[in-house]
């Protein structure tokens, strides 16, 4: 059996112990995790077990022949090859083995000739291992491996010649993790492989890795993945690394059961800590009391101080109220959007009431980034119609143009100048669920990263008063504590959310209804990310019955009826528009009333109105008449809104 052994691993950076006294045992069948805080090393020790970093002390040992493949977080860039001819470089060792085979050939024939049976015998027993090798390898089906392992990623057969610097940074993160998983190594490792993925490639590597004979460990903030690939995780914490059997649900019960003990005793440990600083704040000056001080001091400094792990203190953070919103929060009707001469979706009619949280799926091209863009106002450029509700004021997050954004603050002061009043105490908590912790808060926001970029532009969208989020990968880039925190605040939001995601914890956590986008068109399902998948497997097969009988009546002409469904839906569109109109109109009235109702009470604070009786009465009566007016107004928008 192959595997990779580590006993004692220590490794320090400056003053930071990164790894103490780490053992791990990798082999063929092992399906582990690395889990911990951002920080705390995970990327430093797939390394050390990689080959790459060297640690201080311990030993490792690798089985002769045993074969560790790496994929890193981030960073690969491929040059000078076609797609097909960087994936042929995954077999570069099989290949060499087979020319290794062939000297063998030629050396067989000379041994051959000079009847050295010794040597034959030698020679023969090597070639039988390299060709056991290269058999293991899959070098002989690599065609066919190639294009299933592409397709599976996403990849198309015309990517087959492109060439790889055309591809983007996170098709380059593609093309690196299909590297690793046709090199067949004995132990794979893999830190964050999904974070460039979509839910079909998702889906694709689950099966691969349950089918995958050699041994693996895998870093990632996608609980759902974890909990379908794996059946034991690795915690690491200040340096020490602790084993916990079961999936990354397992896992995290487990360490809450841990956590509430700990809890427990770090703050008696605190309480007991304030106790001796107070005395010895008290009597540090008094001669009679010197040697209690001392006693007090040295059992400070000698206790073994009790730290939470980050990743497990829970958080919860509440954005502000949106403000007041009509019935419907945005309504589409025969939206269609092409690129030069593609099509991407046609006659898509759609009503979205306020409160939902709509998730959109589909496959990568469907154009689900597309419609995003359009219902936030970026992309103004569609067929069709599209209005928001009265009131309706949107909000529209994309790493695209997050990453873009910049300011010459520090990040702390940069989201204290952007929250709102009562949330200004806050900040620093809530930088901390956004990964910004400790010394963080205080670097500037011009020298941030793209992720730590996209991290601040979602918070400080968040923040604002809005009744309308637009989300495109909100989940990019944010460890699983971060996403819980996020998923939780966005639940109990009372506005609307619109979001894309590849995370299916996260897509079935927050979502109401779900929009399919296939095939040019779209459906919508009444249920959570979760019950779509249900119906659409149920689906499934009764599609397949209905397709056959369709075929075998000679049925799918076009009928009258999809017609007047046309018409009607035109018609229900129009009455939905002239609704929505109504409803603006109400609402516009009410916040004029509004600017006058704060107009007299300003006038009643004015010294020459207050203290004449009169003039006082008379602004009493004008301000009682605004209110009474807006009560009747907000009742007629109400009963506008709930014809539906």
């Amino acid at each position: 059996m192959a595997f990779v052994q580590f006993s004692k691993i220590s490794l320090a950076f400056a003053d930071k112990n990164i790894l103490t006294d780490v053992s791990l045992n990798l082999a063929s069948g092992v399906r582990a995790a690395l889990a911990g805080a951002n920080g705390a090393g995970k990327s430093t020790l797939m390394k050390v077990i990689a080959g790459e970093v060297a640690p201080d002390s311990g030993d490792r040992a690798v089985q002769k022949g045993c074969r560790v493949s790496y994929l890193p977080q981030s960073g690969i860039v491929h040059r000078g090859k076609t797609l097909r001819e960087e994936m042929e470089a995954a077999y570069k060792a099989a290949l060499d083995l087979l020319s290794r085979m062939e000297d063998i050939g030629g050396e067989l024939e000379k041994s051959g000739a000079v009847k050295d049976e010794a040597r034959t015998a030698i020679l023969l027993e090597e070639h039988h291992r390299l060709g056991e090798e290269v058999e293991r390898s899959g070098c002989y089906e690599r065609e066919q491996r190639i294009a299933m392992t592409l397709e599976g990623l996403g990849f198309s057969p015309d990517d087959m010649g492109r060439s790889v610097e055309e591809f983007s940074g996170g098709w380059q993160m593609r093309i690196a993790l299909a590297k690793v998983l046709l090199e067949s190594p004995d132990i794979l490792l893999l830190d964050e492989p999904t974070n460039y993925l979509d839910i079909e490639a998702r889906f694709w590597l689950e099966s691969w890795l349950q089918s995958f004979d050699g041994g693996y460990l895998i870093v990632s903030h996608d609980r759902y993945f974890l909990d379908v690939t794996i059946n034991e995780v690795y915690e690491l914490f200040q340096g020490r690394l602790k084993r916990y059997a079961g999936n990354y649900t397992s896992y995290e019960t487990a360490r809450a059961v841990e956590l509430e003990s700990l809890l427990k005793r770090y703050a008696e440990q605190q309480e007991e800590i304030a106790r001796s600083e107070e005395l010895i704040r008290r009597f540090r000056y008094k001669a009679s009391k010197a040697a209690m001080v001392q006693e007090r001091v040295k059992k400070l400094e000698k206790m073994e101080r009790i730290e939470i792990p980050e990743s497990l203190k829970k958080m919860r953070i509440r954005f502000p109220d949106p403000p007041h919103a009509g019935k419907v929060a945005i309504a589409i009707a025969g939206l269609g959007k092409s690129y030069g001469k593609r099509r991407i979706f046609s006659h898509l009619d759609l009503t979205i009431d306020s409160g939902e949280k709509l998730v959109v799926v589909g496959r990568n091209g469907a154009g689900k980034t597309t419609l995003l863009r359009i219902l936030a106002g970026v992309d103004p450029d569609f067929e069709g119609a599209l209005q928001y509700g009265a009131g309706i004021t949107a909000g529209y997050f994309s790493q695209e143009a997050a990453e873009r954004f910049n300011a010459p603050l520090s990040v702390l002061e940069y989201i204290e100048t952007e929250a709102p009043t009562p949330l200004v105490p806050k900040a620093r908590d809530m930088l901390g669920s956004f990964l910004f912790r400790g010394d963080d808060v205080y670097k500037s926001v011009s020298v941030l990263s793209g992720g730590e970029k996209s991290r601040i532009a979602l918070l400080k969208m968040l923040l604002k008063p809005i009744n309308l989020l637009i989300l495109d990968e909100p989940t990019n880039h944010l460890d699983l504590q971060s996403k819980d925190i996020l998923m939780d605040a966005l639940a109990s939001y009372a506005g609307t959310v619109i979001f894309v995601s590849h995370d299916r914890s996260f897509m079935e956590g927050l979502s109401t209804k779900t929009l399919e986008m296939s095939n040019g068109g779209a459906r919508l399902f009444y249920g959570n990310y979760g019950y779509y998948l249900e119906k659409t497997a149920e689906e499934a097969p009764a599609a397949d019955r209905q397709d056959a009988g369709k075929r075998a009546t000679g049925e799918g002409a076009p009928r009258q009826t999809a017609k007047v469904k046309r018409e009607e839906d035109k018609r229900r569109q129009a009455a939905l528009r002239r609704r929505l109109r109504l409803e603006e109109d109400a609402l516009a009235v009410v916040e004029g009333l509004e600017d006058e109702k704060r107009r007299l009470e300003s006038e009643l604070g004015k010294i020459e109105v207050y203290s004449n009786g009169e003039n006082a009465r008379a602004v009493q009566a004008k301000l009682a008449d605004i209110v009474r007016r807006i009560e009747v107004k907000m009742k007629e928008w109400e009963a506008i809104a709930a014809q539906r």
